[in-house]
């Protein structure tokens, strides 16, 4: 590709972004979220309804949240991770190993925020030695149940992930596409159980749960007890 082609294609790049802009708020205090999303058909640089409502969970959830040590798996825009990293968490972005450019913006976000988060290469199935060094207490997850071929490198990746840090959770928003018996056949398989299961438009304020649509529920998971196996 020539110079002036590239060029091009850069200026095109920069006219299909845009920032949204994103609050939660309670009777006590208000934050906001600044996100660069990509127009164009990119999976990895948009915000989905999915994140909208993790991301809701995450902040009224936030005393717990606060100090936790927090995983984003497949975080994409990372709106859920940059919440939690706002109210207080230790924060580790990840994406794609192979997605830099994924990477490279959920860098550029982070910094949009002024939010020091640790962004990651993390690639589902793949056991480098960065997965290794992770502890997390909670993981996100929000619409990662979209592509069924990648469904057991994700549970295999969240399960070791749960056995590297004991008591440890996985939070997950997604589109009930296939019914939740899907994942429940996924959690038997990998000795998971379902500690909560949400209807997503139930913990959205109503002028949120207006601009958003679909059937998409949340649930968080745990390892199954030796007990219980």
């Amino acid at each position: 590709m020539d110079e002036n082609n590239s060029d091009e294609e850069s200026d095109n790049t920069a006219k299909m972004s845009t920032i949204s802009q994103h609050n939660f708020s309670d009777d006590s205090e208000t934050i906001c979220i600044s996100i660069v999303e990509n127009m164009r058909e990119d999976y990895g640089l948009y915000v989905w309804p999915c994140s909208v409502i993790l991301g809701e969970y995450v902040w009224q959830q936030k005393q717990r949240f606060s100090e936790a040590n927090v995983v984003e798996l497949g975080a994409g825009t990372c709106l859920p991770g940059l919440v939690a990293a706002k109210v207080g968490a230790n924060v580790t972005l990840t994406d794609d190993s192979s997605r830099l450019e994924v990477l490279d913006n959920m860098r550029r976000v982070c910094d949009l925020n002024k939010l020091e988060c640790n962004v990651l290469g993390l690639t589902w199935g793949v056991w480098d030695s960065s997965i290794f060094d992770l502890r997390p207490t909670i993981i996100l997850g929000a619409d990662v149940l979209y592509d069924s071929n990648a469904f057991d490198d994700l549970f295999a990746t969240v399960t070791f992930l749960l056995r590297n840090s004991p008591g440890s959770t996985f939070i997950t928003s997604y589109h009930n596409r296939s019914g939740h018996h899907l994942i429940e056949f996924l959690m038997r398989k990998w000795g998971l159980k379902c500690v909560k299961l949400l209807d997503g438009f139930s913990i959205l304020p109503s002028f949120k749960a207006s601009q958003l649509s679909g059937n998409i529920q949340l649930v968080e998971m745990a390892l199954m007890s030796k007990d219980n196996a």
